[in-house]
């Protein structure tokens, strides 16, 4: 499968979750993945897309381990059954992150 299809696909189901999926763009420098995803409630993660049974290639994989290294969330995706599962990934992640926020919030006050 193509990777504008794959890339197609996943715009939509995350618009139509009422986020957002701008195409990732930093001039001057290579290997960043090509979408962001940024749903409600401050969940936001890098998606790199590939053809069907594509690889990220190694100036790829080193930016996705530098996101990682940062906190943030990177998905390969080659074939559109991979939308869902992300997302809901995505939404996981999010909510152990903010119940960890929420008990250290209130060890403060």
């Amino acid at each position: 499968m193509l990777e504008r299809f794959i890339e197609q696909k996943l715009v939509a189901r995350v618009k139509r979750e009422g986020g957002l999926c701008p195409k990732f763009v930093s001039p001057g420098s290579d290997g960043w993945p090509d979408r962001l995803v940024l749903m409600p409630g401050g969940k936001i993660a890098f998606v790199e897309l590939k053809a069907t049974g594509e690889k990220p290639r190694p100036l790829q994989l080193q930016r996705h381990a530098q996101l990682r290294d940062l906190g943030f969330s990177v998905f390969v995706i080659d074939d559109p059954v991979q939308i869902p599962q992300v997302l809901e990934l995505l939404k996981a992640k999010t909510r152990r992150k903010k119940a960890a926020v929420s008990e250290t919030t209130e060890d403060i006050m």
